[in-house]
C-alpha cells in the first residue's frame, strides 16, 4: 500500500516540485493551500495535464491550530494516516528592524515557526505509534547566516532547526526521523520577479554562479523521506550553492 505524503504550502514553486517528486517516488500526495478553491482547481488541472493525476488538495491556515486539527481529520478520512510530512509553508514580511511592526513579527513567527508545531503535532504521534515516519522542515539559508531586513524571518527559520533537533531525539526510537533542509536562493517565480539588477547582485554571491532549482530541493526531500535515510535525524542539509558554509 502506498504511503501518504503531506506537503504544506504545496502549491508554490518549491512545494509543487516536492509534490511532483514524491508522486514519482510512489507516494499518495496531499498538498495544503490557503488561497481560494479556484487556484487549487487550476493547480490540480495543471498537474494532471503534466501527468500528475493523483494529487489531493486541502485548505489549511497553518497559522491556526484549529485549522490544522481540521486538516488532520480531513486527510485521515480520505487517505488514512500520514507517513511523510513536509513543513514547507511560509511567508515573508520584510522590513528593517526599526520599521518592523509587532504585527509583522508575529505574523511571520506564527506562520513560519508555530505552524511547524501545529501541523507536526497532528501527525507525528501517530507516526510514532505506527513505527515509521519522516518529517522534513524547509528552512532557509537566512536562518543560518541572517539577512538584512529579515529579523523575523531569520528568527523563525532558525527556530525550525532547534525544533528539529529536539523532536528528533524524542521520536527516533519509534522509527520517526525529523530533519531540516535550508535552501539558498531558488529560481522560483518570487525570485525571478526580483528586478534584474538585484538578482545579479544576489547571483554574484553564490559560488556556483546560479540560483538553485525547485527540483534540486525536492530531490533532497525525496532522499530524507526514503527508507535509505533512516540513519539521518536531527540534521540540517544546506542546499545553497556554497553561499554559506560552516
Amino acid at each position: 500500500m502506498a504511503k501518504t505524503a503531506l506537503v504544506t504550502g504545496g502549491l508554490g514553486g518549491i512545494g509543487t516540485a516536492i509534490c511532483r517528486q514524491l508522486h514519482c517516488d510512489g507516494y499518495t500526495v496531499a498538498a495544503t493551500y490557503i488561497h481560494n478553491g479556484v487556484r487549487l482547481q487550476s493547480w490540480l488541472e495543471k498537474q494532471k495535464a503534466d501527468g500528475f493525476d493523483s494529487f489531493h488538495g486541502y485548505f489549511c491556515d497553518i497559522s491556526q491550530w484549529e485549522s490544522c486539527a481540521k486538516l488532520k481529520e480531513a486527510v485521515e478520512a480520505d487517505l488514512g494516516g500520514v507517513d511523510i510530512l513536509v513543513n514547507n509553508g511560509g511567508i515573508t514580511r520584510d522590513a528593517t528592524f526599526r520599521k518592523m511592526t509587532a504585527e509583522m513579527w508575529d505574523e511571520v513567527i506564527v506562520t513560519n515557526l508555530s505552524s511547524v508545531f501545529y501541523v507536526s503535532r497532528q501527525f507525528v504521534p501517530d507516526m510514532a505509534n505506527r513505527g515509521f515516519g519522516r518529517v522534513v522542515n524547509i528552512s532557509s539559508v537566512n536562518a543560518q547566516k541572517g539577512q538584512f531586513g529579515q529579523t523575523n524571518y531569520s528568527a523563525a527559520k532558525a527556530g525550525m532547526h532547534g525544533f528539529t533537533k529536539a523532536l528528533a531525539q524524542e521520536v527516533v526510537s519509534k522509527g520517526v526521523t525529523i530533519n531540516t533542509i535550508s535552501p539558498g536562493y531558488i529560481g522560483t517565480d518570487m525570485v525571478n520577479n526580483i528586478a534584474e539588477e538585484v538578482r545579479e547582485k544576489i547571483r554574484a554571491q553564490i559560488p556556483v554562479g546560479r540560483f538553485g532549482t525547485p527540483e534540486e530541493i525536492a530531490s533532497v526531500v525525496s532522499f530524507l523521506a526514503s527508507e535509505n535515510a533512516a540513519f539521518i535525524t536531527g540534521a540540517n542539509i544546506a542546499a545553497n550553492g556554497g553561499q554559506h558554509m560552516y
